[in-house]
């Protein structure tokens, strides 16, 4: 790597991003399209040297050329060795381990930024938490980033919206000056526990949607089970010391909407197979990538239940990948109340 890059002459930071599959890759894609000289951490040499070579991640990305700023390694020391700024995109429940082998790496002035939508199985840690009990760092390092982004129409360049957030105004604000393009507006926010909630439990709302899609429902179908998912999801996330608004904003309903409503979503995907018949772990072997909503079912529902918080629709998702339940069986249960509730 050059010893001054035209990012830094810029004056913009040089990045790490570690993880590239689909939403890695792209994310890797939107930070170099913004000016920032970006390296891509790629667990597969033969991956790496695509990127780097081609242009290409045909794996991920079909179709998608990348830009010549954006440079691939499956060396992670070498990527993380001149990054000002961090971003992990490996699945959530590799995390911990990754930062054990390669936390020491991270520059200790660096923010750490989480493109993950998951729950640590075992612990039940968001990865906020993960990354501060791991690395032994200050919250305030730390940032989130989540909402409406399904990876293929980024890297397609259809303009859309984020949002960073950290305890760290400062912190937030650093990360979304560098994660905006043309096409990726990054808003800011310090709710990290609802941002970061919203990510992982529009994933749950979305298994549900795909359910009842492979069953063959309609459309008021799929609009009740969002409209109480997101009730279910508030509900959760406020108990848990959310504010309520950042449901209503991009990490919240508008990641509900976008992974609810596309083939893209994979949780979606995941959901449809099981609405079609297909158990579990026959989803699991059939998909290309992680669903990390099936993962999250069981930490999700452990919380809520520690909170006291009823979420039918959970529940219900549960009773499915449990194979207690008939697909077919998961849109009347919106709720399992005899009597009438307020909404």
């Amino acid at each position: 790597m050059q010893a001054q890059t035209v990012a830094a002459v810029a004056g913009m930071p040089e990045v790490a991003v570690l993880g590239a599959g689909s939403w890695g890759t792209t994310f890797a894609k939107a930070l170099a399209d913004g000016g920032t000289d970006t390296v891509l951490w790629a667990r597969r040499p033969e991956a790496a040297r695509e990127i780097d070579e081609s242009r290409r991640n045909t794996r991920y990305l079909p179709g998608i050329t990348l830009p010549a700023t954006l440079h691939a390694t499956s060396d992670i020391r070498e990527a993380l060795a001149d990054a000002s700024q961090v971003y992990l995109a490996v699945p959530s429940q590799q995390l911990r381990q990754l930062l054990v082998e390669h936390g020491g790496a991270i520059a200790r002035d660096a923010p750490v930024v989480s493109l993950m939508k998951g729950v640590e199985a075992g612990t039940r840690l968001r990865m906020s938490e993960v990354i501060a009990q791991e690395l032994h760092i200050d919250p305030a390092r730390i940032a989130v980033i989540s909402g409406p982004n399904l990876a293929l129409e980024i890297a397609q360049e259809h303009p859309t919206a984020a949002v960073a957030s950290s305890s760290s105004a400062d912190t937030a604000r650093a990360v979304a000056k560098v994660a905006r393009n043309e096409y990726f507006h990054t808003f800011i926010n310090t709710d990290v526990i609802g941002t970061e909630f919203g990510g992982v439990l529009k994933n749950l709302v979305a298994l549900a949607i795909g359910i009842v899609d492979g069953v063959g429902y309609g459309e008021n179908t799929k609009a009740s089970i969002i409209t109480r998912g997101l009730a279910e999801v508030t509900k959760f996330s406020v108990a848990h010391g959310a504010e309520p608004a950042t449901m209503s904003g991009l990490a919240g309903l508008g990641d509900l909407i976008a992974t609810c409503g596309s083939p893209l979503s994979r949780n979606f995907t995941a959901g449809r197979l099981l609405g079609m018949g297909y158990s579990q772990t026959d989803v699991i072997a059939r998909m290309e990538q992680v669903a990390e909503g099936l993962a999250s079912v069981d930490p999700v529902a452990q919380l809520a239940a520690a909170k006291g918080v009823r979420m039918p629709i959970l529940e219900q998702v549960k009773l499915v990948l449990d194979g207690a339940m008939d697909p077919r069986d998961i849109a009347p249960h919106l709720t399992t109340d005899d009597e009438p509730i307020e909404e």
